[in-house]
Formats: C-alpha cells, structure tokens, sequence
C-alpha cells in the first residue's frame, strides 16, 4: 500500500485556497475546519489513505473505518470569491521517521496543483504551557513569503512575537508551507496560543482563529455554537487552575505565588 488520495466527485474550483486543520495541539486546526465544513455545509470528494498513518482502525456505530483524511469543497456565491478546499482527518503521520510526513504532503500538494490552488492556509495551536483567559489567546502567524505579513497583519495575526517564539512548526501545517513554496504557493499558518494540555481539545483557541478565518474570507456563518463552547472550556480551565496552584502550593511551599503556572510534559 502506499498513499493514496481516491476522488469521490469531480470539482471545478475558482480561485481555490486549501485551509489545512489536521490533529495537533489542543486540536485547534481541527476543531476550526470542522467547523467551517458543518456550518458552511461543504461537500466531501476526496479521501486521502496512507501506510504511514497509525497502525489501528477507528469503530463508529459498531463498523470499521480506517483512518484517512478528508476533503471538503464549498463553492463561494461570490463570482469573484475564493473557493474552498478544506482538509481534515483522523490523524496526522504515525511514523517515527521522516519520509512518510513528506509522502502525505506532497501528495496533498499533487492535488492542490491538480484543482489549481495558489494558496494555503495552515491552522494549529501552539502550546504556551499556561492557562490564559480566553481574551488573551493570540494568534501567532509564519508565512512563506514576506509580503504575506503586510497582507494578513491587520486581521489581527502576530508575526513579530512568533519569530522569537517559535523556531519550528512540526507535521502538515509546515510542510505544507515550507514544500508549497517549492511549487510557488503561497502559505500562510495560524497557530492559536493553547494551554498545550495532553489530550485537551480547546474550543476557545478555535473560535479566535475562527474568527480571523472568517474575515480573512469573508464569511459569513454563525460563531456563537464555538462560542458556548469556549465559554464552557473557560469555566473548566478556571476550576483546574484552582485545582493545580492548590498542588503546587503543596509541593513547593517556598516559592508560593513567585512564578506562574506552567505545565511540565
């Protein structure tokens, strides 16, 4: 077997843009595609399959699905709009090495050529290792081409803070931008700041990336489901923030309200 993308229906974008949202920290991107695919109602019609992915099968009303990831199409009413290829799945690449991250992208890539797309939007989240108030979450931004931060700036991206920041962006969100630049097209990643918590899906962190997607394009959908959801993920943050300087406050007794909390993975 080897990575395969099967087309489910024949598309004809105009102006196509790809917005990646695979698996990662706080599962940000993920959370933020799916949404735009359920509130957009954009139409599956390609399916990406790969050796590389994790070796086990996902069961969903008692059938066996193996894991793939999925791509979504929405047609922009406005003729002069962009359209939409949108990207989630199951997981991102299991393998330890390196070859299958690249396989997957630059099949991801074929396709992106093949309907024509000129440019990428990558979303994530980057762990700070503290819990912020939901108001406070930036979104940090990378681009692969300078004029691209003039560009996307003013829609509430930091570019500045990210150089100092972050040094490496791992998996499909970089690739994706680093490769595509190799076949002139243009990248842009957003990463939404995250508590960066195993296993802790964070709506909030969406919903502010959500919301820089939408004015990017020009969308007009309904937030305020993401919104009651981050609104809940505040609330839980706030009593597991109790629950920890409580802890720590007890294991070091010395240094009590001298640093901020930080989570040690």
């Amino acid at each position: 077997m080897e990575t395969t993308i099967k087309v489910l229906k024949k598309i004809k974008p105009k102006n196509p843009v790809l917005i990646e949202g695979l698996p990662g920290i706080g599962s940000v991107g993920r959370v933020t595609v799916q949404y735009l695919i359920d509130e957009l109602k954009a139409e599956k019609f390609a399916e990406l399959y790969s050796p590389y992915f994790l070796p086990f099968v996902s069961i969903q009303k008692s059938m066996i699905q193996i894991l793939k990831n999925e791509f979504y199409y929405w047609e922009n009413p406005n003729k002069d709009g962009e359209d939409l290829i949108i990207l989630s799945g199951d997981c991102q690449c299991g393998d330890a090495g390196t070859l299958g991250h690249y396989e997957i992208v630059e099949k991801i890539l074929d396709l992106c050529e093949n309907l024509g797309v000129k440019k990428i939007f990558t979303l994530g989240g980057f762990g700070t290792g503290e819990i912020e108030e939901a108001k406070n979450i930036e979104i940090l931004g990378a681009v692969n081409d300078k004029k691209l931060i003039n560009k996307y700036k003013k829609f509430g991206v930091d570019f500045e803070s990210s150089t100092e920041r972050i040094q490496y962006i791992v998996g499909a969100s970089g690739l994706l931008i680093g490769l595509g630049k190799k076949r002139e097209i243009e990248g842009v990643c957003l990463m939404g700041e995250t508590t960066g918590f195993p296993i802790l899906t964070d709506p909030r962190s969406a919903e502010k990336l959500l919301k820089v997607i939408v004015n990017i394009f020009n969308l007009d959908i309904d937030l305020s489901k993401i919104d009651e959801k981050s609104k809940e993920m505040e609330v839980f943050l706030k009593k597991l923030e109790v629950i920890q300087e409580k802890a720590m406050k007890k294991l070091m007794p010395r240094e009590e309200g001298k640093e901020k909390l930080r989570y040690i993975g």
